[in-house]
């Protein structure tokens, strides 16, 4: 299925792949901030509970459409540096949340190491909707 040929296809995927973003850059966000130590009277725990199934859900979306529209411009967009350089820094951000929940993660949530990851989290993922925006314009 082609589609260009349907008008209202692309508009709806970039509505489901922006609120695909908001539900995972949102939830990172205030977990990320927690680690960060901000609102330390929540339960980090809980709060993990709440906001990651929300995060993978979001990136799950993000995905499935992202490919949708990947796939009506494929050859355009493997030429946009910009394109690549989000997905180098999607494949960053994988890294970045493996490697925290492999050494332990909400477990040391109180050392540098884990409040560092935080904060390259959200930069990386800052930078991931930036690109996301500007390849438009490349």
């Amino acid at each position: 299925m082609n589609l260009d040929r349907i008008a209202w296809a692309y508009p709806a995927l970039e509505a489901l792949h922006v609120l695909g973003i908001a539900m995972l850059f949102g939830s990172l966000l205030v977990l990320e901030l927690r680690l960060l130590g901000r609102a330390r009277a929540l339960d980090l725990r809980v709060l993990a509970r709440l906001t990651l199934p929300l995060a993978l859900l979001g990136f799950g979306l993000c995905a499935l459409t992202g490919l949708a529209m990947f796939a009506g411009q494929a050859d355009e967009l493997l030429g946009n540096r910009v394109f690549l350089y989000k997905m180098g820094l999607i494949a960053l951000a994988g890294l970045n949340a493996a490697l925290f929940h492999a050494g332990a993660g909400l477990a040391r949530a109180e050392s540098p190491g884990a409040r560092a990851q935080g904060l390259l989290s959200l930069g990386i993922w800052i930078a991931v909707i930036i690109c996301g925006r500007w390849i438009a314009y490349v």
